[in-house]
């Protein structure tokens, strides 16, 4: 494969995995390369990281696919370390003590090669006839980086006193040490695999999206946490759009004193009336939330969304449903943990009658049990993939519930090429309340600068 036919596929491999990387940017890189030297490979990943990379978000993405298309080595041409046993016929004792070594002391590079003997001698597994495939999981049960642990605080403590801050710092040593040699079996892994099915196939299933790009309805325990730092300044944002728009178009009340001393230049009649600013106040929010089984991931998102709402509106409310409706606003304290409101929503809250989702009922519900709710200061934000189980809608009671609030917002986390197919009835309530596809935290930024 040329260069430029790397560079090509470079390119489109991080756009189909999601970093924003226009025509121009992609010439910016291509030029950078003629003035690096690119028999250095940092510099070219640095090259191309200042050309294309425009979040910190997207690094980690962009660094596993530069390693797929630009690696250090293949198979066959690895160099091999300078000192330390013969790798491939030293026991795994010794073994063991050469990456304790490396876990407090040894740089990247030869992490890497170590990283990579270790791939070749215990991550292959055959898969048949001429054929193999490349595991992990198997290098790391051989050599289980993580018992090495007490061995090496007892090291590189010294007789300090243990529970400290040397032993804090000491533990965190060779936690990092520990991530970058699975970092590095990973990545060769990667290498392998790609060497034999391709570099375009193992790029589109070896990273995951940007943050900002992840589907909702796929989110794991572990990105609630970066989630949440994303969605506390978009609820600033929505805010603050909200704001605006119930400011426009409202007058203050009538500015007499103005108006009267405007008259005199007509012989005290007032032909122009003049009006004091409106006072600026905090809309109320009513957050209606469909907690079924089917978009729970997307529920964990709107508990996050709610959490950050409640500190920029001067009332929020939150309604949770799956075939009958409950208020779960008591679930959501200052500095409550997400996991175990979404654990004590389940368990608490009445939500369901008989399991199976059903938009009409749940309306019906909410206006006849929480019907005071929403007013002329209240903003409606429904969150739900808007499919009934083929229920009856109850689209007159929508039209009602929105008839009496300042505005309504729909947000779907399906993706609008599945809106209307089976028991989905999208159309019909998007005609009666806006609705967004809201599969990401693209494109809830996306939603709140269309409120501008």
């Amino acid at each position: 494969m040329s260069l430029v036919d790397r560079h090509v596929g470079f390119v489109h491999a991080l756009r189909e995995a999601g970093l924003p990387v226009s025509l121009a940017e992609g010439l910016d890189a291509a030029r950078a390369m003629l003035v690096i030297d690119l028999a250095e490979r940092e510099s070219l990943r640095a090259a191309y990281a200042a050309t294309l990379v425009k979040k910190p978000a997207y690094r980690p993405v962009f660094d596993v696919l530069f390693d797929l298309w630009f690696p250090a080595a293949t198979t066959g041409l690895e160099a091999r370390p300078e000192s330390g046993p013969d790798l491939a016929q030293a026991s795994v004792p010794e073994l063991r003590d050469r990456l304790a070594r490396l876990l407090t002391g040894g740089d990247g590079p030869e992490m890497r090669e170590f990283a990579r003997a270790m791939v070749e001698r215990f991550g292959r597994q055959p898969a048949g006839p001429g054929r193999q495939n490349w595991f992990s999981y198997s290098v790391l049960r051989a050599l289980s980086p993580e018992t090495l642990m007490a061995g090496l605080l007892q090291q590189l403590l010294a007789g300090q006193e243990r529970g400290g801050l040397a032993e804090k710092a000491a533990r965190q040593r060779v936690t990092s040490g520990i991530r970058r040699f699975e970092d590095a079996v990973a990545a060769d892994v990667r290498r392998r695999i790609a060497e034999d099915s391709g570099v375009e196939r193992i790029s589109r299933s070896a990273v995951r999206p940007p943050l900002d790009q992840l589907d909702f309805l796929r989110v794991t325990k572990a990105d609630l946490a970066a989630l949440r730092r994303e969605v506390y300044p978009l609820a600033r944002r929505l805010a603050a759009r909200l704001t605006i728009r119930h400011r426009k178009g409202r007058r203050g009340r009538l500015d007499f004193r103005r108006t009267m001393r405007a008259s005199l230049q007509s012989g005290g009649v007032p032909l122009a009336t003049h009006f004091r600013p409106p006072r600026p106040h905090k809309p109320e929010l009513v957050v209606l939330c469909d907690a079924s089984d089917s978009v729970a991931s997307f529920a964990h998102f709107t508990l996050l969304l709610t959490y950050a709402l409640r500190e920029q509106f001067s009332k929020v409310r939150a309604f949770g449903f799956v075939d009958t409706v409950d208020e779960i606003t008591r679930f959501f304290t200052p500095g409550a943990d997400v996991v175990e409101a979404v654990t004590r929503l389940a368990n608490e809250a009445d939500m369901v009658r008989f399991g199976r989702t059903n938009y009409g009922y749940a309306f019906e519900r909410f206006a006849e049990r929480y019907g005071e709710a929403v007013g002329p200061r209240t903003s409606l934000l429904i969150l739900g993939d808007a499919r009934s189980n083929y229920q009856p809608p109850a689209l007159d009671v929508l039209k009602s519930l929105t008839a009496r609030c300042r505005h309504a917002y729909w947000l779907n986390p399906e993706p609008r090429r599945q809106w209307d197919t089976g028991d989905s009835i999208a159309s019909d309530y998007g005609a009666v309340v806006p609705m967004h596809e809201c599969r990401n935290i693209a494109q809830l930024a996306a939603f709140i600068e269309t409120l501008a």
